[in-house]
């Protein structure tokens, strides 16, 4: 009989754990959650909210070896990660393998370390039912909105839609972000700047005034043709600089966005990696506090590396709503671990932690800012000019922590660099103008979001916790209500007046703003989706709503709320909103624009969101005569597209030619731009212009789906033309009558299968039960 099992989520987990651990003791994996919601179904008893959980069909070998080898063990240790989603999972497993959670041996380890697994064996606690009631609230919550509120969506705008609480508000600060950029309205002024010479040495320095037109400007650099300029008052004054705390789970996001270019989800999954094999502490959490061993290590290796004027031992305090998640800071597990095994991106991030960890407990940076103010006056009286330039030094006077680590920002005019040394001066000396320039400056609109950004909005929203804002993320992609792309630059002229020589020149210039990688852009679908939630369920989208869910979930966790009380409340306010927006009529569809007439019909030209995406429409549904429709090409939008444009998307079908005695034509239908060719359909691709397509590349793309079809089609039968053996994106498959039919693994070699032997396959009861659904039309079909 095996003495103990122990049970992580991973399999990378139980791995480490396995060499600290002797040989009585067995680890396995639950490969996460055992136990879930039905899919399909709602799986919550609306009269108490109680949960409905399955075991999934993936699942079930995993439980039946675990309950095995759970039978056999003389003591069962639940060892999964240390959050509310992890003591959930310990309490699933409680559930399937028959353990009273109140005796269930419960061991928890924010770092997977010899000493700190020995520890939490040797003090196990129960299973924390606070943590997991604020899991199934979270869950519950979060299933009741999305199934309440997605009919209403698929009713309202089009089929496949969803609503989700954290996503619904991420979404939202993306529309009103772009709309906050549309409605900027740019503002101009402009700013001085002159080169001061003093013994042969520079000295930049700029006015504290800007001037609102050009008049202005050019008048003050006239009036200064007769100044002198000269020193009225330097000031010496030390700056010190102080460390960034240890990362948490969102300012990890953050930096690694900033200095290694990873995507929220990149950085989670390597961080995962890391944590599992032992390297870094657990890295869900919003916690800035650092443990006494973490301090007197990163001591120790700061003194022997850099002496003991570098180190200044530091606890950092959260400051973070609702922090809950964890105990202690993203750090590595040994700070005289410099480096570490693993590939490029593993690395990356464990340097990028290392160096973060070491520099918060290093002494702070030094400096000397120096700041000169110059002042002038006529030449021709004794009138002094009020109007004065400032130049700024600042030189690092001892480099402390910043000899490790700098950190980054989002806008690049935040990132701290030294002005460097300034010429030695006094007061009252006299400076030559060399030059002196007006710059016509524009106000610039507010950033869009970046990933990062997005997760540091959200946390000071106090929206969404540490485990859930890479999910969060992810999910606001997938379903196409957010897409992360690049914003070309426009070009821009800009005046400068440059005074040099006692002489003045207006020059014209121009510069490229407002290019923009990377950021997270509002879909056409996204803005309609928020638009409708804000109007329809203005609760559920709003900012306030969800960061006090978050709390109601932070006081359920620590027993100070019940959470099925919560729910009752909640679906009180929920239900009547659902009601009253199914019973809600309206002349136009949600998100319908009236664009205008078309010219010599005098039917009406709308935008809206159709089945397949973004749509204009000429003509009404009720009419003898069908509507036509169009899809919006990329980079077209509902909001913004014009009747002139939206008319061009008509000009089609165009014919390019003939290719093999048959005429090769572009259309556009349901489905996107196609070209036909011998009643075949091949779609274009996105990034091709359907008015510009060659026939050269038409015919391209027709031979590139010949090419696939061919390699698709593995066999076919004279006994019946309808029955084939095909080659798809998942293997091998029988195709029969229009329904697809899979292969059993037995089956080796598809191209050398009978007729007979394919009909047996086909009408084995397995088949019977659940064929694959029928295909799409030609049409639809992509290339």
């Amino acid at each position: 009989m095996q003495k103990n099992l122990v049970i992580v989520e991973s399999p990378a987990k139980a791995k480490t754990l396995e060499k600290f651990l002797g040989k009585d003791f067995k680890v396995m994996s639950s490969y996460g959650h055992i136990r879930d919601l039905k899919k399909k179904e709602m799986s919550v008893n609306l009269d108490d909210f109680s949960p409905e959980y399955e075991i999934p069909s993936d699942k079930e070998s995993v439980v039946r070896e675990l309950r095995k080898e759970a039978s056999a063990a003389e003591t069962v240790w639940l060892a999964s990660d240390e959050d509310r989603e992890g003591e959930a999972i310990s309490w699933h497993l409680s559930q399937v393998l028959g353990i009273d959670p109140k005796a269930a041996k419960r061991i928890v380890f924010h770092e997977i370390t010899k000493t700190a697994i020995l520890k939490a064996i040797e003090t196990p606690r129960t299973i924390d039912m606070g943590l997991v009631n604020a899991q199934q609230a979270r869950r519950v919550l979060d299933r009741i909105v999305g199934f309440k509120i997605s009919p209403v969506l698929w009713k309202k705008l089009k089929p496949s839609l969803s609503a989700g609480r954290v996503q619904s508000v991420a979404v939202r600060l993306i529309v009103e972000r772009e709309r906050e950029i549309e409605n900027f309205k740019s503002e101009f002024s402009y700013r001085v700047s002159a080169i001061f010479v003093i013994e042969g040495q520079e000295i930049k320095a700029s006015l504290g005034q800007g001037f609102k037109t050009e008049e202005d400007a050019e008048k003050f650099l006239e009036s200064c043709k007769d100044k002198e300029f000269f020193i009225t008052d330097i000031e010496k004054k030390p700056v010190k600089k102080t460390p960034a705390p240890p990362f948490t789970t969102s300012t990890l996001q953050q930096e690694a966005a900033r200095k290694l270019g990873f995507t929220v989800s990149q950085t989670m999954m390597v961080a995962q990696h890391l944590y599992e094999s032992g390297y870094i502490t657990y890295m869900r959490t919003d916690s800035v506090n650092l443990s006494s061993l973490c301090l007197n290590t990163a001591k120790e290796e700061i003194v022997s590396m850099h002496g003991e004027r570098y180190s200044k031992p530091r606890q950092f305090h959260t400051n973070s709503k609702g922090a809950q998640e964890a105990h202690e800071a993203i750090r590595p597990t040994f700070i005289s671990e410099h480096e570490i095994a693993g590939n490029s991106q593993e690395r990356r991030l464990y340097d990028l932690i290392w160096k973060r960890t070491v520099a918060c407990q290093m002494a702070d940076a030094e400096a000397e800012k120096t700041t000169i103010t110059i002042g002038m006056k006529s030449l021709s009286s004794d009138d002094d000019s009020a109007v004065s330039f400032t130049a700024t030094g600042e030189v690092i006077t001892f480099d402390g922590f910043l000899r490790v680590y700098r950190e980054s920002y989002d806008d690049d005019n935040q990132v701290e660099e030294s002005e460097g040394l300034l010429p030695s001066v006094k007061v009252g000396e006299m400076l030559q103008m060399k030059e002196m320039v007006a710059v016509q400056r524009f106000s610039q609109h507010p950033l869009r979001y970046t990933e990062a950004s997005l997760v540091k909005k959200l946390e000071e929203l106090g929206i969404g916790r540490p485990s859930t804002y890479a999910p969060t993320i992810s999910t606001i992609q997938q379903r196409e209500y957010v897409e992360k792309g690049d914003k070309k630059g426009e070009e821009r002229t800009f005046g400068v007046i440059k005074l040099s020589a006692g002489k003045l020149e207006k020059l014209s210039k121009k510069e490229v703003v407002g290019n923009e990688k990377g950021k997270l852009l509002p879909t056409d679908i996204g803005t309609v989706v928020n638009d409708f939630l804000i109007h329809s369920f203005p609760e559920i989208v709003d900012y306030n709503f969800t960061a006090n869910v978050e709390k109601e979930f932070d006081e359920i966790a620590d027993g100070r709320e019940n959470w099925q009380s919560m729910m009752r409340e909640f679906y009180g306010k929920l239900e009547p909103m659902v009601d009253a927006t199914l019973q809600e009529k309206s002349e136009y569809k949600v998100g319908e624009r009236l664009l205008g007439e078309e010219p010599g019909t005098g039917k009406p030209v709308s935008v809206k969101i159709g089945r397949f995406g973004p749509m204009v429409q000429i003509g009404v549904a009720n009419e003898a005569e069908k509507p036509r429709f169009a899809q919006l090409n990329k980079g077209q939008s509902i909001a913004t597209i014009t009747l002139e444009e939206a008319l061009s998307l008509f000009k089609l079908p165009r014919t390019l030619g003939d290719f093999e005695g048959e005429t090769v034509t572009v259309g556009t239908g349901r489905f996107g731009p196609y070209v036909l060719h011998s009643k075949k359909y091949v779609s274009i691709p996105k990034d091709v212009d359907p008015m510009e397509i060659t026939l050269e590349a038409a015919i391209s793309l027709i031979e590139e789906r010949r090419q696939g079809e061919a390699a698709a089609h593995l066999k076919s039968f004279d006994e019946d033309a309808e029955l084939e053996v095909m080659n798809g994106r998942f293997g091998p498959y029988l195709k029969y009558k229009g329904i697809n039919y899979k292969l059993p693994k037995s089956v080796k070699e598809p191209a050398s299968l009978t007729y007979e032997e394919c009909m047996e396959i086909i009408n084995t009861p397995q088949q019977a039960k659940a064929p694959a659904k029928r295909g799409r039309k030609p049409a639809s079909k992509k290339v």
